[in-house]
């Protein structure tokens, strides 16, 4: 399966998007709401149907970046967001560059099959500044069908980020979604500082 652009634009075009929550998922509600600072600088890649940017603008973030490939999703985002301080990029997150304090992880890393994680997290590691954080939720379960979405474990999640990111937190959810109890965990995710993870 080939999952580029046009595969997750079919996707919203036809709306076959189950992983939709329609409304901010709230482990990620809770972690926006202790921010103090309405000014750093946030991504959110693969954003979708964006719930969680419309509450940051909701709360007077000022900087915040939404970033997806499917190009009629991110024109009807353009529009949604045009009175906002919100800024979307059409574009491949393996081609984004820039620097962040926050990157919010939802739904974004499940779509991603078990090959390029590691280019994920190599990339992610680039784009957070030090002592930025890479927060959100991944899933903690396996799927019977064949993704996406992908699943994985927090034993994995360890591994596959501790060679370039501290470990602040990977946890088992406990404010998930309805639909999602049991079955994520939430990541708070610091950068190693490049002495201590390449030498």
């Amino acid at each position: 399966m080939n999952l580029d652009s046009q595969y997750w634009d079919n996707r919203y075009l036809h709306q076959e998007t189950g992983w939709d929550m329609g409304m901010v998922s709230p482990p990620l509600k809770a972690y926006i709401d202790q921010i103090p600072d309405r000014d750093i600088r946030i991504l959110i890649p693969g954003g979708g149907n964006s719930y969680e940017a419309a509450y940051l603008a909701g709360q007077a973030f000022s900087d915040v970046t939404v970033l997806d490939f499917a190009p009629s999703l991110t024109t009807r985002l353009e529009q949604q967001f045009r009175h906002t301080r919100i800024k979307v990029i059409n574009a491949d997150f393996f081609d984004h560059t820039g620097t962040y304090d926050l990157v919010l992880e939802q739904t974004f890393f499940c779509a991603l099959p078990s090959a390029r994680r590691k280019d994920y997290v190599q990339h992610m590691y680039s784009l957070i500044r030090p002592g930025g954080h890479l927060a959100g939720v991944l899933f903690d379960r396996t799927f019977e069908k064949a993704g996406p979405p992908f699943g994985g474990s927090a034993a994995e999640y360890e591994a596959l980020f501790s060679p370039l990111f501290e470990i602040k937190t990977l946890y088992p959810c406990y404010n998930s979604h309805p639909a999602r109890q049991g079955c994520e965990v939430f990541i708070n995710f610091v950068p190693k500082l490049r002495s201590e993870c390449c030498p």
